[in-house]
């Protein structure tokens, strides 16, 4: 069962006993024995056998030296989801340790999945793996090998499925390796993402710094040698180690910088490991003495850690000939963590499965996941990416503790992390000193006082103050529970006013079986989260109303029917599904008039049905200010059908004033089965022709064949759509 040139099980074998010389061969040996013939016959887009993946997968999991009960599950973590293997099989073979670990990597189906979506179901698949690496770190180390030797072969692939896998690994699965302190895997996982999303700017970079390399060889070299006698002089034992740092660092650098790659001081650098800490500030003492350091390149990150454990000191120095040059120096305990994070403080042979408690990395994890309940799977994931963000400051509070918060953080973001009330009760603070409003964007090492007032309480506005996950959610959190107030209030009033002309009142209809009915009938748990789904529009006081005073149910039903305002665009039903809720009315919303086939978002309207918006929307992001209100809405398979109206699209243009273009745009639409419906025209001083068209059409696709058609005209400058048509 051998693979010619690639990872062994013998391999991975060698390698584990390395490291842990009592591991229990059999488990390992029966994980591949059982993922060969359950991976019998399958092959991966690259031709080769599937087995290699997994193979692959227990390896990258041995490098991190991890215990043999996590690279069996590496071995095995395709079972589940690839084979007809149950869960119950696997636990007969493997016990429920692995088991737990397997079935937290299976995804769950679109099939299976409750969301409507295929972008939700990805979201919650993601968050059941986050919740399941609070209780384990293993999970999450073996799916980030998943997806490391996922990338590596992502050749194989079609262009828009690198594309997509790309930019994902790029913004949540190296920024996790990150925050967990695993460099190894999150370089190499941003130089992959890097080939692959700027494939032009890869392959110029990399022949510059493959340039700049060879040209420093003769005094690169003859730096580390005078290193190695520095330090040896002082009686410093050390193992020094050249570099060229990571291709997509260096890319990021010169696009924040704005500079070229000679101006980077540290693409070309040295890595000094020493046996202690009172040895690294000794040697960034002698080579300062040796070299002069470059002003505010000095980091201290072993007095202050990075919040993912990373420790090392920094500095880069004028080397021979005034090249620049970095230097890095930590101890070997230092550069374990540097390289594998959360996984190299876990013993699991003395400690089992769990991870130490203390561990601010799976704290992070636990805060990023507790600041998400009751979001919905997009805004879980939005939450996450801001939570990732790669560039931190440090600040202090008067008493010297120490806050880390992503770059862009504010001073309300750091009354939220002081605390809760803290937070709400917040009208500004100092820095350094100095009084400044919530506004105001922390620096590092910036000292924050903040100022409360009993009188203060959370707005809107606030959340495009804040940056961070917990800031948003305790924002969101107090006014969801301020809205369900005043809604419940409104729903209350709305239902009185109804009971009271059916002859009866909601104090004595209260606690009654007619109540309790309608409180089961509309799946909530109380009299209150009933009022408040009626004042939220979601469920109509006249219904309720009739259903809790039947006598007078006829009227009442009549009178409702009158009230009931037609939307300004209705859709047909058939073309439009709200989930879960046939009986909502829904309408597009006029501000942007989605299409079918248009990513769209319904938002519960207060007596007006759901309101449907295209996620493009500019107003969909001050909407989205109540989460409770957003609910899933899809086109139907027969959204793009003649059974719905063909709608009013404003599409302007911008040419260059030639004759016969006028007849070719007309042509052209035409031509795709639209019709113009109006034309506006002028001609500005530069020979340019301006056109404002609205135009009829069925569907997304149809307006986009429109518009790539148009854009291909000679002497075409502009082609885009424009907001509604009136």
């Amino acid at each position: 069962m051998e693979l010619a040139g690639r990872i062994r099980i013998e391999d991975i074998l060698y390698r584990v006993e390395s490291y842990l010389p009592d591991y229990d061969e059999d488990l390992l040996r029966h994980a591949y024995v059982f993922a060969a013939n359950r991976h019998q016959g399958q092959v991966r887009r690259s031709g080769e056998s599937y087995l290699v993946h997994p193979l692959t997968v227990a390896w990258i999991l041995a490098e991190m030296e991890l215990d043999e009960t996590a690279i069996a599950a590496g071995m095995l973590h395709d079972i589940l989801e690839d084979t007809h293997t149950t869960a119950t099989e696997l636990a007969e073979e493997f016990g429920p340790e692995v088991t737990r670990l397997v079935a937290a990597l299976t995804k769950i189906s679109t099939f299976e999945s409750s969301f409507s979506s295929h972008e939700a179901t990805e979201a919650e698949n993601f968050r059941r793996l986050l919740l399941a690496s609070t209780d384990d770190a293993r999970v999450i180390l073996i799916k980030l090998a998943d997806r490391l030797h996922n990338m590596r072969t992502l050749g194989f692939l079609k262009r828009e499925r690198q594309l997509a896998i790309a930019r994902e690994t790029l913004d949540i699965y190296a920024p996790i390796a990150n925050r967990l302190g695993i460099g190894s895997i999150k370089f190499e996982l941003e130089d992959l993402c890097f080939e692959y999303l700027h494939p032009d700017e890869a392959k110029a970079l990399t022949r510059q710094v493959e340039e700049r390399a060879k040209a420093a060889d003769r005094w690169f070299t003859k730096i580390r040698e005078d290193l190695a006698a520095l330090l040896a002089k002082n009686g410093i034992e050390a193992t020094i180690s050249g570099r060229v740092k990571h291709l997509y660092s260096i890319w990021g650098k010169l696009k924040r910088q704005r500079v070229d790659v000679e101006d980077v001081f540290d693409v070309l650098a040295f890595r000094i490991i020493v046996s202690t800490v009172g040895e690294c500030y000794a040697t960034l003492g002698l080579i300062h003495q040796e070299w002069s350091p470059v002003p505010g390149r000095i980091k201290d990150h072993i007095a202050i850690p990075k919040p993912n454990a990373y420790q090392s000191l920094h500095t880069s120095v004028i080397g021979p000939e005034g090249h620049p040059f970095e230097v890095q120096i930590r101890t070997e305990e230092m550069h374990k963590i540097a390289e594998f994070g959360i996984a190299a403080h876990w013993s699991y042979k003395e400690q089992g499965s769990q991870a130490p408690a203390e561990d601010s990395r799976l704290a992070w994890l636990r805060g990023v996941l507790d600041n998400s309940e009751g979001t919905s799977p997009r805004e879980f994931i939005d939450s996450l990416k801001v939570d990732l963000y790669p560039d931190e400051v440090y600040s202090f509070t008067p008493r010297g503790d120490v806050f880390s918060f992503p770059r862009g953080a504010t001073i309300l973001d750091f009354a939220y992390r002081v605390h809760t009330e803290v937070g709400h009760k917040c009208v500004g603070g100092r820095i350094n000193g100095r009084w400044v409003p919530l506004k105001t964007e922390i620096r590092n090492g910036d000292i924050v006082e903040i100022t409360t007032s009993p009188q203060q309480r959370p707005h809107h506005d606030w959340l495009s103050i804040v940056v961070t996950t917990r800031a948003r959610s305790k924002i969101r959190a107090w006014l969801k529970l301020e809205e369900k107030e005043r809604a419940v209030e409104v729903g209350r009033k709305l239902l009185e006013r109804e009971l009271r002309r059916a002859g009866t009142s909601l104090k004595k209809l209260a606690g009654g079986a007619e109540i309790k009915r309608e409180i089961a009938s509309h799946g909530v748990s109380s009299e209150e989260d009933l009022l408040a789904a009626i004042g939220f529009g979601k469920v109509a006081a006249a219904t309720v109303s009739a259903a809790v005073a039947p006598a007078a149910a006829e009227t009442v039903e009549q009178r409702s029917a009158l009230q009931v305002r037609e939307p300004t665009h209705p859709l047909d039903s058939q073309v439009l599904e709200v989930t879960g809720d046939a009986d909502f009315l829904v309408y597009v919303a006029k501000c942007c008039s989605p299409l079918p086939g248009e990513p769209i978002v319904g938002y519960v309207t207060r007596g007006k049905g759901v309101a449907v918006h295209s996620r493009s929307c500019p107003n969909v992001r001050n909407l989205l200010y109540h989460p409770e209100r957003e609910i899933e809405v899809r086109w139907a398979t027969n959204a793009g059908s003649r059974s719905a109206a063909p709608s009013r699209v404003n599409v302007d243009m911008v040419f260059r004033d030639r004759s016969g273009m006028l007849a070719s745009i007309s042509h052209t639409i035409t031509e795709e089965g639209s019709d113009i419906l109006s034309c506006q025209l002028r001609t500005e001083d530069n020979d340019t022709g301006v056109a404002a068209l609205t135009i009829l059409v069925r569907d997304a696709p149809q307006l986009a064949r429109i518009i790539d058609r148009l854009q291909s005209l000679s002497g075409m400058l502009q082609v885009e759509r424009r907001g509604q048509a009136g």
